[in-house]
Formats: C-alpha cells, structure tokens, sequence
C-alpha cells in the first residue's frame, strides 16, 4: 500500500526538528528505518514542501532511497493529494513526520483493520488509545480526491484527512482501538521536551535492540517515569485545535 509521510523544517514550536540527531542520524531517517519493516508498505513516499528550507530534507530522501514530491507548503491537502496522484492507488497510508516511534506492527494492524472492515477511513486516533506518535490514517484515494476537490476550510487544507472523518454520514468511518487504554503517553515531536523524551528512548533502547518494539519503549518507561514526565503537560493535537480556533465562522 502507498504510504506518504509529511515532513518540513519550518515547524514553529520545533524548528527543523525531522532533521535534528538522534545517535548521529536525522530523527527522519530514524523514522523510516521503523517504517521500513512493516510488511504492507510498498512504496514510502516523502511529501514536502518546495520551500528552500527543505532542500536538506529532499537531499536526505535521495541518500536514502525514498520517493519524495516537493509541492505547496501551506496548502499540504494539495501537496499530499499531487504525491498520490501519480500513483493511482486504490487505498493510502497517511504519516506524519513528528513520530519516530512509530510501530510498524501497528500500522500493519490498521491497514487490516481498514480493508477487513471496508472502510472509506480508518484511524487509530479518532477515538485514542495508543499513545500519542503512534498515529495511522488508511483511506479510499476516492475520498482523498473529494476533500482535494471540496474542502475550503483553512483547517482541512492544513490537516489533510479532516474533511473526511468529519463527514461520517457520507464516509464509513473505521476505528482500531485497544482495550488498555495508553493515550495519555505522548510519544510525538512538537516541542523540545517531546524530543528529549525520544531521544532518550533511542539512547537507551536502540543500541542493543535497533528494532526495538512498543512493549520495549513501555517497559523502558515503567522502569524510568521520570522521562515519560517530561511532556506529561502538553495537550494532545494541539496544533489541529488551534487550526480549527482559526476557522472561520459562519452568521
């Protein structure tokens, strides 16, 4: 299935923070080493934008082998529907760079999910109980097409899948949850606590294990809360609340 990762440097809470080292690597380069061992991801597309700030960032694809399509940085629903597009595809993954934690198992779990239950969207994150940075979106490319065609709101420009799962009269929406309910761990990258804590996740984990698991990283944490502290304050999407505030109102 095709999967497209959004990535840029120009993050405001966190600049340049895809690039920033984790053991001497790019945290990008982190997360699509994870990525690259779930088993229905084929091919990994990189979107970002064709701002100059992100030329390092095309630079870092071609090292490492990934597609990557440069497109509008601020209208990302279009830059994510161009890097589709030319692959025609039937269903599609959406990922976020921010998440260098992320599960491949997990995302091979809600890809089956999605195509078990025939859905037009599926989410692990609509109704959260996986920890914050484990997020996966699968949708129909059909319904990708509508809101490229459709959606007006400055928030469903910015946040690619919001027309379609805030639509479930017109959408069959899908959920993949878990019965332990671990939504209150923030495993993302927005702000410098947020990465300290994965930087400290990679320092004690990766070394002997590369391909360390969720349960790892769990395990980890129960043995040192203190680092699960360091971003215990920070509200869940806080970038996506405050595009919607910005929204214009109607009447």
């Amino acid at each position: 299935m095709l999967a497209i990762l959004q990535a840029r440097t120009s993050s405001s809470r966190l600049p340049g923070k895809v690039l920033k080292p984790i053991l001497g690597e790019p945290m990008l380069a982190r997360h699509i080493e994870r990525l690259r061992r779930a088993r229905h991801l084929d091919p990994l597309v990189v979107a970002t934008s064709t701002e100059a700030s992100d030329d390092p960032l095309a630079a870092l694809c071609e090292r490492l082998g990934v597609h990557c399509h440069r497109g509008s940085l601020n209208d990302v629903l279009d830059r994510f529907y161009q890097a589709a597009a030319p692959w025609k595809p039937d269903h599609l993954l959406r990922l976020t760079g921010d998440c260098p934690l992320a599960d491949p198992q997990l995302i091979d779990a809600c890809i089956d999910t999605h195509l078990a239950g025939d859905f037009d969207y599926t989410s692990n994150a609509l109704r959260p109980s996986f920890p914050d940075g484990l997020d996966a979106e699968v949708f129909r490319f059909s319904c990708l097409a509508d809101a490229w065609r459709e959606a007006s709101l400055p928030s469903e420009r910015e946040h690619v899948t919001s027309f379609i799962y805030r639509r479930p009269e017109r959408y069959r929406i899908g959920h993949h949850v878990q019965d332990t309910d671990l939504s209150w761990l923030r495993w993302t990258v927005d702000r410098p606590e947020d990465f300290q804590v994965v930087e400290a996740i990679y320092q004690a984990l990766y070394p002997g294990k590369p391909e360390f698991t969720t349960a790892d990283i769990l395990a980890f944490l129960a043995r040192h809360p203190e680092v699960a502290r360091l971003n215990a304050d920070i509200t869940r999407n806080e970038g996506y609340l405050k595009s919607l505030a910005a929204d214009p109102t109607l009447g």
